[in-house]
Order: structure tokens, then C-alpha cells, then sequence
């Protein structure tokens, strides 16, 4: 019985010190001013779109993805 106090004991702490995870994180997101949030994410998406996008890479061909699967169920 007393394993099963300490787990419940040790579920109540853990659920106490997510919570004030949780209110901490929340201080921290409050304290910007509006005006901050807004120039972070400008700041933020001209970062990414400065980026070049890289081309997707062209799917393999029917030839190369059967010559895959036979050297698979050759190696079983």
C-alpha cells in the first residue's frame, strides 16, 4: 500500500511542477509588448523567405524502383 502513496505522491508533484512550468513560460510569452511580437515575427519571415527554396528531387523511375525491390528480396 505504501508504494502505491508514494507513486500517487510523486503524481501530484509532478503534475504541481508541470503546472508551474507552465504559468512561468506564460510570465515570459505576456511581457512582450505587442509592437515586439510583431517586429520578432517580421524579423522572423524575412529571415525564411530570404532563403532560396531547393527543387524537389524527381521521383525515381519505375526501372530504378523495381531494380530496388530486387535487390531486397535477394538479400532476405
Amino acid at each position: 500500500m505504501n508504494v502505491w502513496k508514494a507513486l500517487g505522491l510523486a503524481g501530484m508533484v509532478g503534475v504541481a511542477a508541470t503546472g508551474a512550468l507552465v504559468v512561468r513560460s506564460e510570465r515570459k510569452r505576456r511581457a512582450y509588448a505587442p509592437e515586439e511580437v510583431r517586429e520578432q515575427l517580421h524579423r522572423r519571415f524575412a529571415a525564411v523567405s530570404d532563403e532560396p527554396v531547393p527543387a524537389p528531387a524527381p521521383p525515381p523511375s519505375r526501372g530504378k524502383q523495381l531494380l530496388g525491390r530486387l535487390r531486397f528480396s535477394r538479400a532476405r
